[in-house]
């Protein structure tokens, strides 16, 4: 029995770069870099040397002004992208669309400045300081459950706690649902919001970050002789998937078609990968089994490439395993920083529209080649190449790893971004 085509109608986006696609494809092809010292004022500035910080986004523009006083960041970008995505879809639910056919899996780390500062006010002020809205506002899945809510979603809804890996598992979880029938249309993404002192501190101490550079666009640098570690930054992506048919249906375009997923455990070590990449060698491999496609039907990988020593060497030696000659790669945290689990689905609105126009955005700063990352780079510039396929990595802390591959949409209609 063969399996429905699943397709991508709607992509909304939060970005150090911008809030719309072809704005942040074009930031990833020739600049302004998304990185930049935490201005005065900012939460994080005394934590961090560099940062990917996003837009400013009043919370009463996504909710109500009564309720808006207790989002959590993450949780305002969450709904921000969310927003987007079902708009640009053109998506009415209820009338397009059964609202128990909708599943929501949208992830993220969760409110972990909101606990931070409610900690800060308990040690002040006492216990009943606290606020009651604490929980609501600090959940990991409240950014499924006021999406779920606002839109009216009253189909599957979860969110997915794997780290870094966690938004392009919810496009994995997304394509599951619609292929066992479970729904007609999803709403996947992540939204994180890491910019703030205890999470800034645990990875500077751990030695994590990228430090020393005095120009802060330059210090995220994957796979680059001198990184020095990983760019923090916030954002978040959604993504309105449905399955073809019904897309067709409704008459509604496609950018792309979610063509294949794969998933594995490292079972190594809580925050390195396995050395040898052999976890995320098996997990493409898996992606491109399910997808139905050989490894010479990549046209583009675009490559988790944290600027992390380890991590962008593991990810290179598993490239290398799967692929005999490699495709073109590139990372686009030089340009955005490290956005955690929203990175994933970012990065794959990004291989979406290099398909679209046969444009592979480069590795910014990538100057010096690490020869122990032997890979066919793309540098300095975008490359032009018209491609079939491309293929995404994301990789997470506890050794969880998701590849997706994309591919030409199988609707009817087709949308260039």
């Amino acid at each position: 029995m063969s399996r429905p085509a699943c397709v991508v109608t709607g992509i909304g986006l939060v970005t150090p770069v911008g809030e719309h696609l072809g704005e942040v494809f074009d930031a990833l092809c020739h600049g302004p870099s998304g990185l930049r010292r935490p201005p005065e004022g900012h939460p994080a500035a005394g934590s961090l040397e560099v940062a990917g910080v996003g837009p400013a986004i009043d919370p009463a523009s996504v909710v109500p002004a009564t309720e808006a006083r207790v989002l959590d960041r993450y949780i305002v970008m969450a709904i921000r992208a969310a927003d987007r995505a079902i708009a640009d879809a053109g998506l009415t639910v209820g009338t397009d669309v059964d609202p128990d056919r909708v599943a929501c899996v949208v992830s993220g780390t969760g409110g972990l400045a909101t606990l931070e500062a409610q900690v800060v006010t308990r040690t002040q002020r006492g216990r009943l300081g606290v606020s009651p809205y604490l929980l609501p506002g600090m959940l990991p899945n409240m950014g499924a459950a006021r999406i779920a809510i606002k839109h009216g979603l009253r189909g599957y809804s979860s969110s997915i706690g794997t780290a870094c890996a966690a938004g392009a598992q919810s496009l994995a979880e997304g394509l599951r649902i619609l292929r066992a029938g479970e729904a007609d249309v999803v709403v996947c993404g992540c939204s994180e919001a890491p910019l703030f002192p205890t999470l800034a501190d645990t990875f500077g101490n751990a030695r994590a970050l990228a430090r020393g550079w005095a120009d802060p666009t330059a210090a995220s640098r994957p796979f680059d002789r001198r990184r020095n570690g990983l760019v923090l930054a916030e954002g978040a992506g959604v993504f309105v998937l449905e399955r073809a048919d019904f897309a067709d249906a409704r008459r509604a375009a496609a950018y792309a078609d979610l063509v294949g997923w794969g998933a594995t455990t490292d079972a190594h070590h809580p925050t390195t990968p396995r050395p040898d990449g052999s976890g995320a060698a098996e997990c493409m491999r898996r992606a491109l089994a399910d997808a139905g496609l050989s490894a010479r039907d990549i046209g583009y990988l675009n490559a988790h490439g944290t600027s992390t020593k380890l991590g962008d060497l593991a990810e290179s030696l598993a490239i290398r395993t799967v692929f005999a000659t490699s495709p073109p790669v590139s990372s686009n945290k030089g340009t955005t920083g490290h956005m955690l689990g929203a990175s994933g689905v970012v990065e794959a609105a990004a291989s979406i529209v290099a398909l679209a126009r046969g444009v592979l955005p480069p590795t910014h700063n990538l100057d010096d080649p690490d020869p122990a990352c032997d890979l066919d780079h793309i540098a300095k510039a975008p490359r032009e190449s018209r491609i079939g396929f491309a293929l995404t990595n994301s990789f997470g802390f506890g050794g969880h790893n998701v590849s997706l591959v994309l591919g030409p949409p199988s609707t009817a209609a087709r949308r260039e971004p």
